[in-house]
């Protein structure tokens, strides 16, 4: 996953096992400096494109969770063309990590590849390192949207794989016809 010489934080590794002791299904990272919603892949397919769309075989589904949150954010959702660097009005408030910017070791690259977890990025707001005083606006902007998201757990398919006897099935592959890219079940 990472390249060769990549060093991986001490806390990106303790999220990386934390990931993989409890199935999660939904998760979101917040960053700042921009107003959009992304999601994977963040790295292109073709390392030396830059800006280049890569999706992933659940494309429709991500391309669902990031309008969830950008259409119930008021300023992503917001029409206006005056805002922070990038305009990302035309695409609804969200875009592929590749086609914004491609880097590699992102962490909602490495949940849809190594976990059953699909994360967005979400850039909440135009400061990079807002300062403490505008900490409670960037809350209530997100808040709503949060919520939304958060909701989003509970589309898709859901159960217990079992076997005849009803006792649960630890690492049970589940395929989705047209989808190529299996999950597994949990403990």
């Amino acid at each position: 996953f990472f390249p060769l010489g990549f060093q991986v934080a001490p806390e990106t590794k303790a999220v990386m096992k934390w990931l993989r002791s409890i199935p999660f299904v939904l998760s979101a990272s917040l960053h700042g400096g921009e107003l959009v919603v992304t999601y994977p892949y963040d790295y292109s397919r073709h390392p030396m494109e830059e800006k280049m769309f890569s999706p992933t075989p659940d494309e429709k589904m991500f391309k669902m969770l990031a309008k969830a949150y950008a259409d119930a954010h008021p300023v992503i959702s917001d029409r206006s063309e005056l805002r922070c660097g990038g305009n990302f009005v035309k695409s609804g408030g969200i875009i592929n990590g590749a086609e914004w910017y491609s880097f590699t070791g992102g962490m909602a690259d490495f949940n849809y590849l190594h976990t059953n977890c699909f994360e967005v990025t979400v850039e909440v707001g135009c400061e990079k390192f807002p300062l403490e005083e505008e900490l409670f606006t960037i809350w209530h902007e997100n808040r709503d949207a949060l919520l939304n998201y958060m909701e989003m757990v509970h589309r898709g398919i859901k159960g217990i794989v079992s076997d005849k006897f009803g006792n649960p099935i630890k690492n049970a592959r589940i395929s989705v016809r047209g989808i190529q890219h299996d999950v597994t079940t949990g403990n």
